[in-house]
């Protein structure tokens, strides 16, 4: 994520801002360029972005709920921008309760979106491709006293999300007890769209061999394997190659926590560098721990300066968080093997990104 500036008076702008605090202008999300604006109203319900001053935009229909910022497309009386149109269902937006939450879980949604459309990845909504196009459920557990709760999951395009996710609280209940390390909206929204892409990229286009390779062989029985791990936990050694304790579950699992810690990387990367930091321990002896932050990591053709600008800013913010007494940022390892993966994933997208991008 990147930061932005008001094209009004200047002022630093973040991605969820929906006012400029300095001159009040109103701000709206541009999709097709990744950019948020100052907008000045016009007839119509319609604004005219600062940025792109010779364009008339309508807001996403969520904006009402002050649940999205962006715009629908250019020359659209579209009811929904390109991120909120993939939402399948939603809560019931009457029960105020319901409310907070699914503002949190729209914010998570979007961010990821942002990456998609970063990355230049395919991104067909369930209208454009009714069989395998990405669409999201969210979902509020039945009224107490009722038989199941809703579990966070992928099923052929579809991710559903639980809204109970977005309670703290809760969301903590189960990190402890499922002896996670990290748990966040964005962290299941990037997880899921892993599978998601793993069904488009790589079974639907023939990269199979290519992926087991590196992966393992997914033809083992997911459920039995699934059972296992929650039976008997990972392998001992299981930080030797794989880049969390649930990746080692099945070769889906690790594509999928592989692609989630991808989108962690390039995000904070890409926010690091918007903030020009830089990292130089002054006990340390050797730069091994060095890095100056100063490039857009959506564009790097290799995953050599993704990871070693990664290292050592991990160092330094997890160490600033232990400063405050909090949990660190990234508490991973990352392991030659898992860097591997990393490359392979890495590489993947590079590949669908220049395919999609050729006349």
């Amino acid at each position: 994520m990147r930061l932005f500036r008001c094209q009004h008076c200047d002022q630093v702008l973040y991605f969820e801002n929906t006012k400029c605090e300095r001159c009040g202008h109103r701000l709206g999300f541009l999709p097709e360029v990744t950019r948020l604006s100052a907008l000045e109203p016009g007839e119509n319900n319609e604004w005219q972005p600062l940025a792109k001053p010779g364009q008339r935009r309508l807001f996403c229909t969520n904006a009402q709920y002050d649940a999205c910022n962006w715009l629908v497309p250019e020359g659209t009386t579209d009811a929904y921008c390109v991120a909120c149109r993939h939402n399948r269902t939603v809560p019931d937006l009457t029960v105020t309760a319901y409310l907070a939450p699914w503002r949190k879980i729209q914010d998570s949604e979007r961010r990821l979106v942002y990456a998609l459309l970063r990355l230049g990845l395919p991104l067909q909504d369930r209208v454009e491709d009714p069989q395998h196009g990405l669409a999201f459920d969210v979902l509020a557990d039945p009224p107490q006293g009722g038989t199941s709760r809703v579990m966070t999951g992928h099923d052929e395009g579809l991710i559903t999300i639980a809204l109970v996710e977005a309670d703290d609280a809760e969301r903590e209940k189960r990190r402890t007890a499922m002896g996670e390390p990290y748990r966040t909206l964005l962290g299941h929204f990037r997880h899921e769209s892993g599978h998601h892409y793993w069904d488009l990229l790589v079974r639907d286009g023939n990269r199979l061999e290519a992926c087991r390779a590196v992966f393992g062989d997914d033809s083992q029985d997911y459920n039995a394997a699934l059972q296992r791990h929650y039976q008997s936990g990972p392998p001992a050694d299981w930080q030797t190659s794989f880049v969390s304790a649930y990746a080692t579950t099945h070769p889906w699992e690790d594509f999928a926590e592989t692609w989630a810690h991808y989108l962690h990387i390039i995000d904070t990367l890409e926010m690091a560098d918007a903030f020009g930091l830089q990292v130089s321990p002054k006990v340390a002896k050797t730069d091994d721990l060095d890095t100056s932050i100063n490039f857009d990591p959506y564009a790097q053709e290799s995953i050599q300066p993704l990871v070693e600008a990664w290292l050592p800013l991990t160092f330094a913010v997890n160490s600033l968080n232990r400063c405050m007494g909090t949990a660190d940022l990234y508490p991973f390892l990352l392991s030659p093997p898992a860097i591997d993966k990393l490359d392979f994933v890495h590489r993947l997208v590079r590949e669908v990104s220049r395919d999609r991008a050729k006349p």
